[in-house]
C-alpha cells in the first residue's frame, strides 16, 4: 500500500516548508518537495500542519474490568481523534496485567481491536496490592512496555528498592504514580484555599514530593530509569531538577490539566475537576511550567481517565478521580500556551512526540525516512468549542467542556492507515 500527503506544511528549523511525504508498507520513505510517485491514495494536505503522531506514555484505557468506561477499542479511537498514534496503557485493570498469562491475553485483544499502537504497562506488585513483586522477565518477554502500580504508590521502600535492582538488569523502568498513603488523609482536593472553602479533606503537597525524594535516591541506588508520573507540585519538580542535576537517571511527565488549571478553577462541587493528583495552587502550576520550560519535567502526557456520567455526578467526595484527555490535549495546549507565547509550535509538538519516545527509547515520534508513518494533518485555524457529546471516548469527564480552541485534528495515520479522519470514522 503506497500512500501520498501532499503539499503538508511541516514545521523545520527554517519555520514552515510546503513538503509531500512518500509512505510505503506502513513507513516513511521519502519527504520533499513535488514528489511524484504514483501512490494507491492521495491526500491533498494543503494549509494544514503535517506533525509525527503524538505519542501518550500515560492513558487508561479500562479494558479488561471497566468497558462501562472505556475499551481498547473506544480509548484507541479517541487517541486518533486526538492525533495520538501511540499511547502506553496503565495496569490498574480488573484483573491487574500482572503474569505472563494476563500480559498475552492483553496484547492479543490490542492487536484485535486497538486503532493504534497500544504499548501496555505491567504491574510492579501483584494486583497492584504492594505486597509481592510480579515476574518482570516473564511479563518482559510478554511485551510488557515499562513497570507501574499507577494508581497506588509504592508504599514500602524496601519492596521499590528491590523493584529497581530488577528492572535496571532487564532494562526496564520503574514508572511511579507517587503517593504516601499516611498522608493522604482521605483528601478529594488539594489541600489548600478550595478545600476548606468547600468543606473537603486535602491531600497536602508533601504527600507526593516525599514518595518522588525517596524514590530518586532508591533509583540512584539500584542504577534504574525512574519516571514520576503527572509531577503536580513544586516540590517535586525541585526533586526531580536536583536529581538531574547529580545525573540520577530521573525522567517526568505533566499533564496538560495541571498545566493550565488550578485550585482557584474549581467551580462548587463539580467532580470534573476531581483528579489524582489534584489541581494545586497557583504556585504550584507555574512551577510545573517553568519546569517543563527548563527541561527538568521531560514531556507531556494525558492521564486519560474516563469514568461514567453517574459517577461523575456523585460529586467531588465520592466521585472517582481522573479526566479524559485524548481528545483535546492539543487544541487545550496550542490555544492557551501556544497561542499565548508560553511555548512554541516546535515545543508543544517535541514534548507530545519526540521528547516522550527518546525519554523511553522508543522509535517513534519523528517525520523521517525509515521512520513509521505516524502522522496528524490538523488545522490550525479552525476553531470551535469543546464539546463532550463529540468526544469517542466513552468518557465524557472534562473541566474544559465549553472552552474555545484552535488547532484541531482533521486527519490522523498510523503505520500508513488512515485510522481517524473528520466526519469519518474509518478503523
Amino acid at each position: 500500500m503506497t500512500m501520498l500527503i501532499k503539499n503538508g506544511r511541516l514545521l523545520t528549523e527554517a519555520g514552515f516548508e510546503v513538503k509531500d511525504i512518500l509512505i510505503k508498507d506502513g513507513k516513511i520513505t521519502e519527504i520533499g518537495s513535488r514528489l511524484s510517485a504514483e501512490a494507491e491514495q492521495i491526500i491533498d494536505a494543503e494549509g494544514k500542519l503535517v506533525a509525527p503522531g503524538f505519542v501518550d506514555l500515560h492513558v487508561h484505557l479500562r479494558e479488561p474490568g471497566g468497558e462501562k468506561k472505556e475499551t481498547i477499542a473506544t480509548g484507541t479511537l479517541a487517541a486518533a481523534r486526538g492525533g495520538f498514534t501511540t499511547v502506553a496503557a496503565m495496569p490498574n485493570t480488573r484483573p491487574v496485567p500482572d503474569s505472563k498469562e494476563q500480559m498475552e491475553w492483553l496484547q492479543e485483544k490490542i492487536k484485535q481491536t486497538a486503532s493504534t499502537r497500544v504499548l501496555p504497562y505491567a504491574s510492579i506488585t501483584v494486583r497492584e496490592l504492594g505486597q509481592e513483586l510480579t515476574d518482570f522477565a516473564g511479563l518482559k518477554e510478554a511485551g510488557a512496555f515499562a513497570l507501574t502500580d499507577d494508581g497506588v504508590g509504592v508504599q514500602s521502600a524496601g519492596m521499590m528498592l528491590e523493584a529497581m535492582k530488577r528492572a535496571a538488569k532487564l532494562d526496564m523502568a520503574i514508572v511511579a504514580h507517587c503517593e504516601d498513603n499516611t498522608l493522604i488523609n482521605k483528601g478529594s482536593l488539594h489541600e489548600g484555599k478550595k478545600a476548606a472553602e468547600l468543606g473537603i479533606n486535602g491531600i497536602p503537597s508533601v504527600c507526593e514530593s516525599v514518595h518522588i525524594a525517596r524514590d530518586i535516591l532508591l533509583a540512584e541506588e539500584a542504577g534504574c530509569h525512574y519516571h514520576v508520573c503527572h509531577i503536580s507540585t513544586k516540590e517535586s519538580v525541585r526533586a526531580v531538577r536536583d536529581a538531574k542535576r547529580y545525573g540520577i537517571k530521573v525522567t517526568a511527565e505533566v499533564t496538560p490539566h495541571h498545566l493550565l488549571l488550578n485550585e482557584d478553577d474549581i467551580t462548587g462541587n463539580d467532580a470534573n475537576y476531581k483528579m489524582n493528583p489534584p489541581l494545586r495552587s497557583k504556585a504550584d502550576q507555574e512551577a510545573l511550567i517553568q519546569g517543563l520550560l527548563d527541561g527538568t519535567i521531560d514531556f507531556i502526557a494525558t492521564d486519560h481517565a474516563p469514568h461514567t456520567i453517574e459517577e461523575k455526578a456523585e460529586g467531588i467526595q465520592l466521585a472517582p478521580f481522573g479526566i479524559v484527555g485524548l481528545e483535546t490535549a492539543f487544541p487545550l495546549l496550542y490555544t492557551h500556551m501556544v497561542k499565548t507565547n508560553v511555548i512554541t509550535l516546535e515545543q508543544l509538538i517535541e514534548f507530545l512526540t519526540v521528547k516522550p519516545a527518546k525519554a523511553f527509547g522508543l522509535p517513534y515520534g519523528e517525520l523521517k525516512a525509515g521512520a513509521p508513518a505516524d502522522i496528524v494533518l490538523i488545522d490550525l485555524d479552525e476553531e470551535k468549542e469543546i464539546n463532550p457529546d463529540e468526544f469517542l471516548s466513552k468518557g465524557k469527564n472534562t473541566p474544559f467542556a465549553g472552552w474555545s480552541c484552535q488547532g484541531w485534528p482533521v486527519l490522523t495515520i498510523a503505520e500508513g492507515k488512515i485510522v481517524w479522519e473528520k466526519g469519518v470514522v474509518t478503523a
